[in-house]
């Protein structure tokens, strides 16, 4: 030992390679790709749960949206889905609808009867016995709503 180091220092003339790595239970590659293939066709099998048809993806809550995306707003040539003032459609099992929307503006000129158009066109829907709707002014609607389609159509994207 080396009085100035507090190390021990040992000096070889070679030393032996360490051993390498093996892995005899390694598949070969025809077996890797059988196990993706059995993978890949469970997976294509697989059949996609049933969406009720009161929640979004289901056939009644999209044909609701659809009649609400056929109601345009007389200012602005964007249906009034796209525009964003719509807030929540709910769906029961019963078939019963709840609307919730807002209009641009408290004083806009169809405030009156753009919520009756819009009880009226979702309840010709097949499936809805009734629609209530509830117009609400909080939050606001502002253009930060509308759908990315809405901006395209008017030009602000």
């Amino acid at each position: 030992m080396n009085e100035d180091s507090k190390f021990n220092i040992e000096q070889v003339d070679s030393v032996a390679p360490p051993p390498r790595a093996r892995v005899d239970d390694a598949e070969s590659p025809t077996e890797k790709l059988e196990r993706k293939r059995d993978y890949l066709e469970g997976f294509l099998a697989e059949k996609p749960h049933p969406v009720p048809s009161t929640e979004p993806g289901g056939d009644l809550y999209e044909s609701v949206i659809a009649a609400l995306k056929d109601i345009f707003d007389p200012e602005i040539p964007v249906n009034i889905y796209d525009l964003g003032l719509i807030y929540g459609v709910d769906v029961d099992a019963d078939g019963a609808v709840a609307v919730t929307m807002t209009l641009t503006t408290p004083h806009c000129p169809v405030a009156e009867s753009m919520p009756g158009e819009v009880e009226l066109r979702v309840g010709t829907v097949p499936g809805v016995r009734d629609c209530e709707v509830n117009l609400v002014w909080d939050p606001p609607w502002d253009p930060a709503k509308m759908s990315d389609e809405a901006r395209l159509e008017l030009g602000m994207l």
